[in-house]
This record gives structure tokens, C-alpha cells and sequence, in this order.
């Protein structure tokens, strides 16, 4: 029997305080397609723990994972090689934490790595100031444009048609509570991005331009100008980046003007893990914007003997300070991830973290030679990291996915998926290459993709 402490009459009384009728009411804005109206079908009301477990691993059998097959998924998840030295520091009593430490005195290992990662970050970034981390990637770029609005006092963001659409679909969900204007596009299917297009679109309402570098087809823009359009109309610049390594071989948003720069962590230290728990990257550009961050800051201070020590300072998040004075909702960051990120990135180095960009970009350039010689295919980009797009002929991509999954490939992602309903996206494949992959999976590749191809045309 589940224990139920709430009766009846307890949970009618919530309902009224908050103006429910009923608990449906606090459901409807989720879209009646993803909602069941009743127990999930086939599945029995009751089983064993036993039974339970011996159905779930037939399941997960069924499953092509990532380490058993030529892998080329990315959008925004990348599979890196993580040493094995960095499970056995994060797991180290002084560290295991997923949570912010609220006693400094007892967590100065925690903080001294959340310090040592802020500097991490700011760096990669090209930015002054980095905070202690957010969830993800996602819930970092909205939080961008939040801050973006508290700054400009302007409530308009600009989004470029080649930010990663789930990105955007996070951006336009929480501007639902806010009031906020959201105008976005679908990308342009060209080699280069359209920055001109999107210059355009500024005007003297919009809070920030959010742009992805490199973007969700894999380009990599000079960001200087759309910067210079941005300040021009008193906006900001926010960049997103959801490949970390990338920034080891092309310039830093910072650098380019960027005011805010967000991204996703997932790549150092943290495994693809089935979609999370990832690691969401905040930075700014001017120092003086520090005190609209969201989330936490760790900062370095002296104790009463003079010794070094570490606290959070400049908190202005609602756990913090008074709710409404807040900046920021976000209650808690992803502290064993950025522990994580943190000590991938000191094992690397500076230089380690050079030559292994630059090994995903020399694979990536070989498969991107060798699939352009596969009849029916076509390589759209004239610049990319280690990940570009593919225009197929004859089946829509998202076919063309399934069927090398059966032929034992994960060989990129439908960007028709993540675009469903834009026609000219439906032959268009992400492929991503990274130090992980082979040469022999390249090959592997594009043998099938020139039988896939083939047998549509």
C-alpha cells in the first residue's frame, strides 16, 4: 500500500488557495497529445521486482549503443574519450557533491574546484567573469536572455534561425511566463550562415542577438559583425556554443564581442549518459554585468588566520536573497558534472586540449572528403569544427538514419527531425566526427550510405 499522507480534504484545500478547480487544471499546458488518458497500455498493473528487471534488460538489449557501432550522432551531444582518471577524482570524499555547498567551512574541496573551473571557463570563453554552472546548455541560453532583458530593460530577443532548435524551444517555452518576445527562424540551407539576414532583424527593441557558434549545421561565422549590429541598436550579443572542444582550434566568442556566452559542458568530462545529467556553461564578456548573472559565484577570500579559502559570493539566486529580487529560479547547478569538466580539462591542458581539437578536425575533414565522394551526396558546408552537414539525394534523411541503424551505423542525425515540417531540411544529415571515431568507421560510413543512396536513385 502507498503512503498517502495528503487526504482529500488537505489536497481540496491547496487547490482552492491557488484558484484550481482541480488537479487536471495544473496540467493544461501540457499539449493533450503527450498526455495519457489512462494506465499505459500493454503493460500489466502489477509485477515482481524480478520480473521487472528480466523485461527491462530484454529491452535494453534491443538497444545499438554508442560504443559498439561507427558513431557519428552530435547536435549538441558529443561522444569524447574520458579518461578514467577523472571518475576516480570525482568520486573522492572531499568532492562527491551534485550540489552547491552552503557550508563553506566543511566544503573548501568543492569550492576550490568550483573556483578553478570558473577560471576554466572564463578562459575557453574569452570572458571576465564565469559562474559555478546551470544545468545545461539549454536552460543556460534562456537564462542568457533573461539577464539580457534585465540589463537592456528591453524585452525582444533576436534568435538566429541556426541556434539548435531545442535551444530554441526552451528560449520560447519559459518566455511563455515572462512576456517576453521571442523571433526566431528556421536556418538557412547554405554553405555560409546568413549574418546579414539576421543583422536585419535587429532593431531598437531588441534586448540580445542569440546566435550558436558553430551553429546547428556546423558553420563557423566571424561573429564581429553581427556584435557590432548588436551594440549599435544597444543590444547584447549572446553565443552559444554546444562543442567546448571546438574552442580549442577557432577563436573564443569573447574575442569577437560577444557579451554572454553559454554553452554546454557535456563534451569534457561528461559522458553522453543517455541525455544527462549535463553541464550548462554561463560567462560574461564586462565585469560590470556580473551582479545580473544567474545562478551562484565562487570566489576566493582570506579566514581570519589569513589563510587562503574559498566561499560564494555576489548570490543572486532566489535560495539566496529574496525571491523577487532574484535573478535567477535555478536552485541547484550540476556540481559533480562541472567537478567532472574540471578535472578532464586540467588533465588536458592548454596544449592537450589544442591537439585534441585538432585531431577532431582532422578526422572530420576525412570524412567529410570521403562522403562528398559518395554519388547522391553532397557536403553543404565551406567551414566546419568536426561536425557538417550532409545533403542527401533520393530518401528523406531521417529514412536514411534508420536504415543504416540496421546495417549497425549510427550514422548522424535527421536534421528533419529536428525540423519537422521544413521541407528543405528533410534530406539534410549532421554528421559529427570526434577523436573517437576511426578511420575504418568512416569508411564504414560511407560503403553503406553509397548503398542507401544508391538503391533510391
Amino acid at each position: 500500500m502507498r503512503y498517502l499522507p495528503l487526504t482529500d480534504t488537505d489536497r481540496s484545500e491547496m487547490l482552492a488557495k491557488i484558484g484550481a478547480k482541480s488537479i487536471d487544471d495544473l496540467f493544461v499546458d501540457v499539449p493533450a497529445v503527450a498526455q495519457l488518458d489512462g494506465p499505459i497500455r500493454d503493460l500489466p498493473m502489477h509485477a515482481s521486482e524480478m520480473a521487472v528487471e528480466r523485461h527491462m534488460k530484454a529491452r535494453a538489449a534491443k538497444n545499438l549503443a554508442a560504443g559498439d557501432a561507427p558513431f557519428f550522432l552530435g547536435a549538441g551531444a558529443y561522444r569524447h574519450h574520458v579518461p578514467a582518471s577523472v571518475d576516480t577524482v570525482i568520486q573522492r570524499g572531499e568532492f562527491l557533491t551534485a550540489y552547491t555547498p552552503y557550508q563553506p567551512e566543511i566544503a573548501q574541496g568543492t569550492l576550490q574546484m568550483l573556483f578553478e573551473f570558473q577560471t576554466q571557463v572564463a578562459r575557453l570563453y574569452g570572458c571576465a567573469v564565469a559562474n559555478a554552472s546551470l544545468y545545461d546548455g539549454s536552460t543556460a541560453c534562456w537564462e542568457a536572455v533573461a539577464m539580457a532583458t534585465r540589463v537592456t530593460k528591453r524585452n525582444r530577443a533576436v534568435l538566429s534561425g541556426a541556434l539548435h532548435p531545442h535551444y530554441a524551444q526552451v528560449v520560447k517555452t519559459m518566455a511563455q511566463f515572462t512576456g517576453d518576445e521571442i523571433a526566431d527562424s528556421a536556418p538557412a540551407i547554405a554553405p555560409e550562415a546568413d549574418l546579414d539576414g539576421l543583422i536585419a532583424r535587429i532593431d531598437e527593441d531588441t534586448a540580445c542577438v542569440v546566435v550558436q557558434y558553430p551553429d546547428i549545421l556546423g558553420r563557423i561565422s566571424d561573429l564581429s559583425k553581427v556584435a557590432e549590429a548588436a551594440h549599435e541598436k544597444g543590444a547584447l550579443l549572446v553565443a552559444v556554443n554546444t562543442e567546448p572542444v571546438a574552442l580549442g582550434a577557432i577563436r573564443s566568442p569573447g574575442e569577437m564581442g560577444a557579451d554572454i556566452v553559454v554553452g554546454e559542458g557535456q563534451s569534457i568530462g561528461v559522458g553522453l549518459q543517455f541525455g544527462g545529467p549535463y553541464l550548462g556553461l554561463f560567462a560574461v564578456r564586462d565585469p560590470k554585468h556580473v551582479r545580473q548573472m544567474p545562478g551562484r559565484l565562487c570566489g576566493e577570500t582570506t579566514d581570519a588566520e589569513g589563510r587562503r579559502g574559498f566561499v560564494l559570493t555576489l548570490s543572486t539566486r532566489e535560495q539566496h536573497i529574496r525571491r523577487e529580487k532574484a535573478t535567477s529560479n535555478i536552485c541547484t547547478n550540476s556540481g559533480l558534472c562541472a567537478l567532472a569538466f574540471n578535472v578532464h580539462m586540467t588533465l588536458l591542458g592548454e596544449k592537450g586540449l589544442r591537439e585534441l581539437a585538432a585531431e577532431n578536425h582532422r578526422l572530420a575533414c576525412l570524412a567529410a572528403d570521403r562522403l562528398a565522394q559518395v554519388p547522391g551526396v553532397e557536403v553543404l558546408n565551406s567551414s566546419f569544427f568536426n561536425e557538417f552537414t550532409l545533403m542527401l539525394g533520393g530518401k528523406p534523411a531521417r529514412e536514411i538514419v534508420r536504415d543504416l541503424a540496421d546495417r549497425g551505423v549510427l550514422g548522424g542525425v535527421s536534421l528533419g527531425r529536428l525540423y519537422p515540417g521544413v521541407e528543405a531540411l528533410e534530406h539534410a544529415l549532421l554528421v559529427a566526427v570526434t577523436e573517437m571515431t576511426t578511420e575504418e568507421d568512416i569508411e564504414t560510413l560511407a560503403t553503406e550510405l553509397e548503398a542507401l543512396v544508391k538503391e533510391t536513385v
